[in-house]
C-alpha cells in the first residue's frame, strides 16, 4: 500500500476524485509496496487501479489514459532501506551530534541507486529484490564493490554475512542489468594487488560492468581514526598506476577507459588529471569522477551565450579540494565573459580540514568567508551543499545565509546555470 500527500488538479487522478491521504492498494491485482510497483506497474494505456479513499471506503477504477498523460499524484516517501555495513570509513559513523535527524539514515537502497545514482553494497537484499530487479530491468545499478575477494570485502564492510558480490553480479548481468561500479580505497585494506584484483574480477564481466571508479577514502574530524586512514601522496601514485595499467588495456581492447580515478585521488597524489576524452560520458561525475574536465566541457560550450559580465567581480566558493583545480575552470570563463573570478576557498569548519569537498560545507563557514564582501559583485556557492529544503549541512537555510551577507549569492553547478542573468546594475 502506498499512500497519497498531494494530487495535482486537473489531473487524472484529481477527476477521479483521489485525495491526500487515499491508499493506492493494488494494480491488476498486484499489491503496491512503493513507488517502483506504481511507476512500473501503471505504465499501461489501461489498468484497473483499487484504492482506498481516506473515509475507508475502497474503490476499483479502470483507467484507460494516453501513455504520455501522468497520474497526478505525489506519493509518500518510501521507507528506505538501511545499510547492514559498519565501514570503518562510514561518513555518517563521522558526523558529530546535532545534526538534523535526517543526516543519520544510513541508507543502502538498491531503488534509490535506480533511481538517483546512490552506491549501494547490495549486502540488504533478499532473494524477492533480485527478482524485482529483474522483473523492472532496474538498470543501470551503483554499487559499491570495494573488493571482488569476498573474506576482504567482509572485512571492508565489517559484514560477516555479506554474499560474494561477483557470483550476484554475474546473475543480474545474465538477465541484462547493469553496473557502474565504486571501490573505495582503504590504505592497506583494498589497495595495491587486492585493488588489481578487483579491478580484473570487474573487467572481466564484460558489459555488465560499464566501469569502475576508485576513490580515496575520506574522513571527518570524528571518523573511526584508530581503525582507519587517509592514503598518502605515494599511495594514490599508487593506485592511480594501477588505474592507468587496466585503462590503457580497456582502451586497446574495448576502445573505453574503463577504470578511473576519482579528482580527489589525483590531487592528493599531485599528478595532472587524464584528459577529458577519458572520461566518456562522465558516468560518475556526481562521484567527484571527472568533475573538473566536465566543468571545462560545459564552460567551453556555455561560455559564449553569457553576456552582461563584463567589468564584474564574482566570487566563486568552493572547497579546499578545488581550490588548486578550479583556477583552469575559470580562466576560460574570464576570459569569456569579461568579468573577473575570484576563488572563495573555504575550509570545512563542521567536519574538520580534511573534508575538503565543496559539496559538504556547512552554511556558517561559507557565511563567515563572505562575511564583509562589498566588493563582490555576486558569490557563486556550490549548488550541490544544499539540499531539496535548501539546507546546508549544519541545517542553515539558503535564505539565512542570503540574509546574512552583503552580497547577492547564486547556487551554481555549472556556472551557466547562475550566470545566465547578470545583477542589478
Amino acid at each position: 500500500m502506498i499512500k497519497v500527500t498531494a494530487v495535482h488538479p486537473g489531473s487524472i487522478a484529481d477527476e477521479l476524485g483521489l485525495l491526500p491521504g487515499t491508499e493506492l492498494l493494488s494494480v491488476n491485482g498486484r499489491n503496491l509496496e512503493d513507488f517502483l510497483d506504481w511507476e512500473f506497474l501503471t505504465a499501461e494505456e489501461r489498468f484497473l487501479l483499487h484504492v482506498r479513499q481516506p473515509d475507508g471506503e475502497d474503490i476499483e477504477f479502470d483507467i484507460e489514459r494516453p501513455l504520455e498523460e501522468p497520474m497526478g499524484v505525489t506519493l509518500e516517501p518510501p521507507r528506505v532501506r538501511r545499510c547492514a555495513n559498519r565501514c570503518d570509513f562510514c561518513f555518517v559513523d563521522g558526523l558529530p551530534e546535532g545534526l538534523r535527524e535526517g543526516l543519520y539514515i544510513r541508507d543502502d537502497d538498491y531503488r534509490l541507486s535506480f533511481r538517483y545514482g546512490h552506491f549501494v553494497t547490495m549486502t540488504n537484499l533478499k532473494p524477492w529484490d533480485v527478482k524485482r530487479i529483474v522483473e523492472y530491468r532496474l538498470s543501470p545499478l551503483y554499487v559499491s564493490v570495494h573488493a571482488t575477494d569476498p573474506v576482504i570485502r567482509r572485512y571492508v564492510l565489517r559484514n560477516p554475512l555479506a554474499q560474494d558480490i561477483v557470483p550476484l553480479m554475474r546473475e543480474l548481468g545474465a538477465h541484462g542489468i547493469r553496473f557502474h561500479t565504486q571501490v573505495v580505497m582503504s590504505p592497506g585494506v583494498n589497495d595495491g594487488k587486492v585493488l588489481e584484483q578487483t579491478l580484473s574480477d570487474l573487467y572481466a564481466m564484460g558489459e555488465t560492468v560499464g566501469g569502475c571508479s576508485v576513490v580515496p577514502v575520506g574522513l571527518t574530524e570524528f571518523s573511526k581514526h584508530h581503525l582507519v586512514r587517509e592514503p598518502t601522496a605515494a599511495e594514490c601514485r599508487e593506485a592511480i598506476a594501477i588505474i592507468d595499467a587496466r585503462a590503457a588495456a580497456a582502451q586497446r581492447e574495448r576502445g573505453i577507459t574503463w577504470a578511473f580515478g576519482a579528482d580527489e585521488l589525483y590531487n592528493r597524489a599531485g599528478v595532472e588529471l587524464p584528459p577529458e576524452s577519458a572520461y566518456g560520458a562522465f558516468d560518475q561525475v556526481e562521484n567527484g569522477v571527472g568533475a573538473v574536465r566536465f566543468l571545462q566541457r560545459q564552460v567551453r560550450e556555455d561560455a559564449p551565450e553569457l553576456r552582461g559580465w563584463a567589468g564584474r567581480t564574482i566570487g566563486i566558493v568552493t572547497g579546499t579540494a578545488m581550490g588548486a583545480l578550479m583556477p583552469m575552470v575559470l580562466e576560460p570563463l574570464a576570459r569569456a565573459t569579461g568579468a573577473a573570478f575570484e576563488l572563495v576557498v573555504v575550509t570545512n569548519t563542521l567536519f574538520g580540514p580534511s573534508v575538503t569537498c565543496a559539496g559538504l560545507l556547512p552554511g556558517a563557514a561559507i557565511q563567515s568567508a563572505l562575511a564583509g564582501r562589498t566588493d563582490l559583485d555576486l558569490a557563486l556557492i556550490p549548488g550541490e551543499s544544499v539540499n531539496d529544503d535548501g539546507l546546508f549541512m549544519d541545517s542553515m537555510s539558503i535564505g539565512e545565509l542570503v540574509a546574512a551577507v552583503p552580497v547577492e549569492v547564486r547556487r551554481s553547478k555549472v556556472f551557466s546555470d547562475a550566470l545566465d542573468a547578470p545583477v542589478a546594475a
